[in-house]
């Protein structure tokens, strides 16, 4: 068994100064420059929800409009949305798609492939899920690069087996859900990296996406990395924009295997620290201290990067988690103030924002907050937004 790096420990860093660094690295304290800028410092947005990613931007980029994002990611391409850590949708830069994909996405394939495969034969499709699963999947391909862009209906006219449907069920035999075929085709082949997902059809909340295949819409592949190296790159970017982080929050956040962790931490040379919970680590350029003295508030959607950043969250959720997050571990939307989550909020259907504080703030605080809820009610100018996943507090929210 590999042993933890063993570092000198060079100083402690209090909670308080890491919500101080939270703020400055994830560009809530300070405003990031343009979309692009914005993405990067939380290394990539979460885009399980297509209205996360918008709603992270505006929480960090003052005069944000909907059209600055989609120029990013359907005109100039300099961000785009691919499957990551955890099997988690991103959009991250452009130039750091190949260190994603090598690092994390990969070693995620084979296990993947073998459990569709086995859906398809427990689900009566095939007796031989992975030569049917190759054959179906080659012929989607095909029909995506004669087309050139698609939707998952129109890769069926051409493919009529995307349109079959799948059971999924638990170890225990537990029904978790039935799926069209294509739904699992598609997200292996993105998992691939040999597919896309392009504009989608509909507003900016929707999620009915267009595929088209990697090369035509980036000119390049996700493959090629060392996946050492990938980690190692990766590592080294994610602890300057999250560190100091304990090695728990870096094996939660990039789903590697403990040895890998450590590995890569040895060979970036990250600096081992003392925060409260115990060992942490930073980048070797990041151990100057942090002027803690600007105070800020944020209204982040569900999913946001930064309050899904680490997995040992007390130093900045406390004790609220019950209440913001689902039971499947899927924050909810959250009001920030000053590096703290301070409680949370919601839109009603007429498309008013409400909030509720979950701990006591200074009138000052308390009047930036209600201030900040007016503009977001005013950016969303009526549009909707619905978590796909739901917290308690939001649900109560939403319906009061």
């Amino acid at each position: 068994m590999t042993n933890c790096p063993t570092f000198p420990i060079i100083r402690e860093i209090s909670n308080q100064e890491r919500r101080a660094r939270l703020g400055q690295s994830h560009l809530l304290a300070q405003p990031g420059s343009n979309v692009v800028s914005v993405a990067s410092s939380v290394i990539g947005l979460h885009s399980s929800d297509p209205a996360t990613v918008y709603l992270s931007v505006w929480a960090r980029l003052p005069g944000f409009e909907v059209l600055d994002l989609e120029q990013a990611l359907y005109e100039d391409r300099s961000l785009i949305r691919i499957l990551g850590m955890r099997r988690t949708m991103f959009v991250v830069p452009a130039g750091l798609g190949p260190t994603v994909h090598c690092s994390s996405t990969i070693s995620m394939i084979e296990a993947q492939q073998k459990r569709v495969a086995n859906i398809l034969e427990s689900s009566g499709i095939t007796n031989n899920g992975t030569s049917w699963l190759a054959s179906v999947s080659k012929r989607t391909m095909n029909a995506l690069e004669s087309r050139g862009e698609a939707t998952a209906a129109e890769l069926t006219k051409d493919v009529p087996e995307l349109g079959q449907k799948i059971t999924a069920h638990k170890n225990d035999g537990t029904v978790i859900g039935t799926f069209g075929v294509s739904t699992r085709i598609l997200f292996l082949l993105a998992l691939e990296g040999r597919i896309i997902r392009a504009r989608p059809k509909g507003s900016w909340v929707s999620s009915l996406y267009s595929w088209t295949p990697m090369e035509r819409w980036t000119g390049q592949t996700l493959d090629g990395m060392d996946r050492q190296l990938a980690q190692q790159d990766l590592l080294r970017v994610w602890l300057e924009s999250f560190g100091p982080a304990t090695e728990v929050d870096i094996k939660w956040w990039t789903g590697w295997p403990v040895r890998q962790v450590r590995e890569a931490l040895s060979v970036i040379g990250a600096i081992e620290v003392a925060v409260e919970a115990g060992p942490a680590y930073v980048s070797d350029s990041d151990i100057d201290r942090i002027d803690s003295s600007n105070s800020w508030v944020a209204f982040l959607p569900s999913l946001d990067p930064t309050v899904m950043g680490w997995k040992e969250r007390h130093w900045y959720l406390g004790d609220h988690a019950a209440r913001l997050f689902d039971r499947n571990g899927n924050a909810g939307p959250t009001v920030w103030a000053d590096g703290k989550v301070v409680g949370g909020w919601a839109q009603r259907r007429d498309g008013e924002v409400l909030y509720r504080l979950l701990e006591d703030v200074d009138r000052d605080v308390a009047g930036s907050i209600d201030k900040r809820a007016h503009d977001l009610q005013t950016w969303l100018g009526g549009t909707v937004v619905t978590p796909r996943f739901r917290s308690p507090l939001d649900k109560e929210l939403a319906t009061s």
